[in-house]
């Protein structure tokens, strides 16, 4: 082989590794952008069930509050047993 055919081959090798490279770039670049979307999606997601939870948490009765209704339901059987 001739000094200029092994220059060209090295050349055109380059060439394919750095179309390669280039072709990675973009795939990580996608790849990125997905993993973003999907980060807010499931974020949008957290931050409802959180609210969910938090009003679920501030509507649940207190353990007095409940010991207090206990009191009152029994105190109810036993008018109601009585009559």
């Amino acid at each position: 082989m001739s000094d200029t055919k092994i220059l060209q081959a090295i050349l055109d090798g380059q060439t394919g590794l750095k179309k390669d490279i280039q072709e990675v770039r973009r795939d990580i670049t996608e790849v990125k952008e997905e993993v973003r979307k999907t980060e807010g999606r499931l974020t949008a997601r957290i931050d409802i069930v959180g609210l969910q939870v938090a009003n679920l948490e501030d509507d649940a009765p207190t353990v007095e509050e409940f010991d207090k209704l206990a009191k009152r339901v029994s105190k109810l059987e036993n008018r109601v047993t009585k009559n």
